[in-house]
């Protein structure tokens, strides 16, 4: 497993953990060592990337998508890496173009929580680069992932050339405060753990997942149910039991690595 950590953002290196300095701003992905996951095509230009997603900086109009393009690289991560660490200094933000990541707080030396899992078009360490900090949170790739790094004074530059990128970067630290709320609510506000798992799994739904034309929700399953139970202040083995649950109601299927909420509106009214 690979286990450095990215660092600095350079023009034209970046700083690994390891004591060695890539020449290169590509990282060679590993094999993922998880739960298989769905393929996604990788990106060949933002304008021809199947992955954008409405409401993120990866949909901005063509000009000016043109221009964050100028202003990032390219960079792949291996499963289960590293990208930064809470109270690290935020030199640099990241665009998600493939692959998802988990992003944890807490303290070093003690428990983390799972924040959320963040997918393509997600743009990592946006406040604490407006806000000139430390990111908030630490950031780890669940699966192989492809990102665009921009550098803290290139990404301001670029949203003072743009009036169209500044709104989005209010809209997108409003979808930040949205999360956060989802989070606390469904921790302090659900009484029973099938309430509690129910809006992690609409949380998901929306936030990574995939709208069908048959009204369903489909995700790649990307969190143990370890890391389920640290989410929703339970045990994995009361997470495998509700889950199980779920299935058996009809409520849900799980098939090769591959959520689907086939009726959202059972959960919605758990929750």
């Amino acid at each position: 497993m690979w286990t450095g950590r990215v660092g600095q953002v350079g023009r034209g290196s970046i700083g690994i953990e390891t004591g060695k300095t890539m020449t290169n701003v590509e990282i060679l992905a590993e094999a993922h060592t998880r739960s298989p996951q769905v393929p996604r095509p990788a990106p060949v230009g933002c304008a021809a990337c199947s992955n954008r997603r409405p409401g993120w900086f990866c949909s901005l109009g063509s000009a000016v998508l043109a221009d964050l393009e100028l202003a990032t690289s390219t960079i792949a991560l291996p499963a289960e890496a590293s990208l930064f660490s809470q109270g690290d200094e935020a030199r640099c933000l990241y665009l998600i173009c493939a692959g998802y990541l988990k992003l944890t707080a807490g303290r070093a030396d003690d428990k983390q929580m799972i924040v959320r899992v963040a997918g393509p078009g997600s743009m990592l360490g946006l406040y604490a680069v407006l806000s000139h900090g430390v990111y908030e949170v630490s950031a780890e790739s669940l699966t192989s992932a492809q990102l665009r790094p921009v550098e803290r004074e290139r990404f301001l530059n670029f949203l003072r050339s743009h009036k169209e990128a500044q709104m989005r970067a209010v809209q997108c630290i409003c979808q930040e405060y949205r999360f956060a709320l989802q989070d606390a609510c469904r921790i302090a506000l659900s009484e029973t753990v099938a309430t509690r798992l129910a809006r992690l799994l609409l949380e998901l739904s929306h936030q990574i997942g995939e709208h069908t034309d048959k009204g369903e929700f489909r995700f790649p399953l990307l969190l143990t149910h370890e890391e389920m139970a640290s989410m929703t202040c339970t045990t994995r083995e009361t997470v495998t039991r509700t889950l199980g649950q779920f299935r058996k109601d009809g409520w849900i299927s799980i098939e090769e690595s591959v959520i689907t909420v086939h009726q959202p509106d059972k959960l919605q009214n758990l929750s």
